[in-house]
């Protein structure tokens, strides 16, 4: 929060002492601080009096390029002697936000943001309606203290904060889901016929909640929920490999998938065929998105749950793996003023979570930075996020046409799908946007013919690619119990052409990770930069292999290779990188 000197301290005092402490006027604000002429001023105020203008001042002055929204809030608050707060969403308190009701805060443009000794400090696009903090006062029984925001900022740190009806607050629980719980459900379940009632009953309610609760304690990506023959199993993708967590009753099947879906707000009665959904909870208190998706199987639905937890969303290169030249060189690629930047791999590569970073590195402030994505799995402040929605019409290609007449620097394109996002994005960077996307392809080389194939000219491919980062997720070995073993004679040729070592290490398996020797995840990477040869090959359309020859030749680096760099480095083991880059 920044918080401005009182008005009599600030040299914008009324010369007539009658007038202390009424607010000053909002153009008079603007012109005392410089951040507007005489001349500006006047003619704004013209537009309100003789040309029937009867916005606000504010809003005229931003619609005419004289001040900026921030400004006008900044001058609002000075104007009322309040202090201003930038980027409300940053500093809310997760167990504040909820504290007024989620059509008041919506309706009225304010949001809680913390609670100090009784005083509540909220957040308000305007912050000179007295009678509405009175309100709020009575409603939360706190004292209000009230920081103007700049509007745009502050609605869309409500819908950060408040996306949708279904937010669960899920704390650390203090008993376990055990057996006791279960068995009582199970008897329970065969003496009840309605699955709604049954599934919002304790002991399922606590057995959702404390999955999802050790789900993302784990560091888990996704809670695979599995009918089967008279069994009910419930596993954990962990680090990319699934681990099996509890087994409950197989009568529980049809409540915890009810449970799930009603979360969703899915329809429960709906058996046969798949559904998807959202569930929004806020854990510890912080918020965590889960992704619901259900799919009719012969012993019942199964449901995959996948944890969004934007505490990873945003990276900086050297966590992802990179090494120092390829950071070097990534960072250069998205200084590119117009252009494609591609991020490849299959699926669950960690190509989202290195897009995110791109723009959460970049300055949201002086340019403006937008995304479309389906589905927007992290929010990125500063950066315009948007979600497509194929049943409306809203498509990647729809999307990005319409994006480009809001005057963007800087578009993320979540996939490159079809001929029609492909050609568009190309017709943007060829036209000054800088465009970041994912694409399936398992190199970087054969990036290029994949856009030729979706119906991308190759003389175009050429001119707008700037570089393609091909990746993998490989295990990291766990700290606490990582040892050294000698190198044998195969791992050694393996080794050989980036390095040599005559010890490598590995993880022996402890408590800290479940035995596995493996702790976290690690990106191995290969960069394709086209430079003269490659640009006249991706022109010419030549197949993949020539390509990988051509870039070979001048000095490109495949992903198995950097992998080996970081295994000499102690960071992985030689199966991991194997695994990771077969094929």
């Amino acid at each position: 929060m920044t918080n401005y000197p009182p008005r009599q301290n600030s040299g914008t005092q009324r010369l007539d002492p009658s007038l202390e402490g009424v607010p000053l006027p909002l153009g008079e604000v603007l012109l005392r601080s410089g951040r507007l002429a005489e001349a500006e001023l006047q003619s704004a105020l013209r537009a309100q009096t003789e040309e029937g203008d009867h916005r606000l001042l504010g809003e005229i002055l931003v619609e005419r390029g004289l001040v900026t929204a921030v400004d006008v809030a900044i001058a609002v608050a000075e104007s009322q002697g309040v202090p201003f707060v930038k980027d409300p969403a940053r500093i809310a308190d997760a167990t504040v936000v909820e504290t007024l009701p989620r059509d008041f805060v919506r309706q009225h443009q304010v949001l809680p943001l913390f609670l100090v000794r009784e005083v509540m400090t909220i957040a308000a696009a305007d912050p000179s309606n007295i009678y509405l903090f009175e309100d709020i006062e009575r409603r939360t029984g706190f004292k209000v203290q009230v920081a103007a925001a700049c509007p745009d900022e502050l609605s869309a740190a409500i819908e950060s904060w408040l996306p949708a009806a279904n937010v669960f607050v899920i704390d650390d629980l203090e008993t376990e889901a055990g057996d006791a719980d279960l068995t009582v459900l199970e008897r329970q379940v065969a003496e009840l016929t309605d699955l709604a009632e049954i599934a919002g009953r304790g002991p399922v309610v606590k057995l959702v909640n404390r999955l999802i609760h050790d789900a993302v304690v784990d560091g888990a990506s996704d809670i695979h929920i599995e009918p089967g023959d008279r069994s009910l199993r419930v596993r954990f993708r962990i680090d990319g490999v699934l681990h099996e967590r509890i087994r409950p009753p197989y009568r529980m099947a049809a409540a915890v998938t009810s449970r799930v879906k009603i979360m969703a707000e899915l329809d429960i009665a709906e058996r046969r065929l798949p559904q998807d959904g959202d569930i929004h909870v806020l854990l510890d208190g912080r918020r965590v998105d889960l992704r619901v998706s259900t799919m009719p199987g012969r012993h019942g639905e199964k449901v995959v749950i996948r944890i969004i937890d934007s505490r990873g969303a945003i990276v900086s290169s050297e966590r992802l793996g990179m090494s120092t030249g390829q950071g070097d060189d990534w960072r250069g690629l998205l200084e590119s003023p117009n252009g494609i930047v591609l991020v490849t791999g299959p699926t669950g590569s960690g190509k989202s979570t290195t897009l995110y970073s791109a723009l959460g590195g970049m300055d949201a402030d002086a340019r403006n930075l937008s995304t479309i994505e389906d589905p927007v799995e992290a929010v990125i402040p500063g950066v315009n996020q948007f979600q497509i929605n194929e049943r409306t019409g809203f498509s990647f290609a729809s999307a990005l046409r319409s994006m480009l007449r809001q005057d963007p620097d800087v578009v993320m394109v979540g996939e490159i799908r079809d001929e029609a996002t492909a050609t568009t994005a190309a017709q943007a960077a060829l036209t000054g946007h800088l465009v970041l996307s994912s694409l399936h392809t398992n190199d970087a080389c054969g990036a290029p013919a994949r856009l030729v194939h979706l119906g991308v000219e190759p003389f175009l491919v050429a001119t707008v690619l700037r570089g393609v980062l091909a990746q993998r997720l490989v295990r990291r070995i766990c700290p606490q119990c990582r040892q050294e073993i000698d190198v044998d004679p195969a791992s050694r040729a393996l080794l050989e052409s980036v390095g040599s070592v005559d010890r490598l290490q590995v993880g022996a398996g402890c408590q800290r990770c479940r035995g596995t020797g493996f702790s976290g995840r690690i990106g191995v990477f290969e960069l394709l930069v086209p430079s003269g040869p490659i640009v006249d090959a991706i022109s010419g359309a030549v197949p993949h292999r020539e390509l990988l020859d051509i870039a070979i030749r001048n000095g490109f680096d495949n992903m198995r290779q950097d992998g080996m760099r970081k295994v000499i480095d102690g960071l992985t083991t030689i199966e991991e990188v194997l695994a990771a880059t077969a094929g």
